[in-house]
């Protein structure tokens, strides 16, 4: 299988994790927090959303951020420097989650973007080096980052949702 095809392998089942995870939650849920200083599954998916935005755009096509061209900070009631990382408990504890439909329109937005670059990737790219603020990824690297990334997280939103709602409910 090529890479582009097994990256789009991934996102796709991403993907399906990500609804299944996801549907029927409400607001308030996703608003939840286990305890003080605890992430949202809302604030997580915001995370999540935000961070594939700022490997993509600017880090590997030098361009700016969905959340910044398409004014999604506007969308969600949010400031544009909002990065969606590195809070402090305070800001975790006050951190307004947008609503969901908002947090999932800018998510696809995103994803969009990625597969554009994806799909116009020229192979020998996969190779490129770039440096980040904690190491040296290739351009595959960083795709491998992307995934994992995700996925660490869906899994911290799945166990969320189960000490909400009990098992598969």
């Amino acid at each position: 299988m090529e890479l582009k095809a097994y990256i789009k392998n991934e996102f796709d089942g991403l993907k399906r994790v990500s609804t299944r995870i996801l549907d029927t939650l409400t607001q308030q849920e996703m608003s939840w927090r286990p305890a003080c200083g605890c992430n949202s599954m809302g604030l997580i998916l915001f995370h999540i959303a935000r961070s594939e935005d700022s490997f993509i755009q600017p880090t590997l096509q030098n361009k700016p951020q969905v959340w910044e061209s398409e004014r999604w900070y506007q969308k969600m009631d949010l400031t544009a420097g909002e990065i969606g990382a590195h809070f402090t408990i305070d800001q975790v504890n006050s951190f307004p989650v947008p609503d969901m439909k908002d947090i999932l329109a800018y998510y696809e937005a995103v994803r969009a973007q990625t597969l554009n670059y994806l799909n116009n990737l020229d192979p020998q790219e996969f190779d490129k080096q770039v440096k980040l603020r904690f190491g040296d990824f290739t351009v595959a690297g960083i795709f491998s980052l992307i995934v994992n990334h995700t996925a660490e997280h869906l899994g911290e939103i799945s166990y969320l949702r189960g000490m909400l709602r009990g098992m598969d409910k």
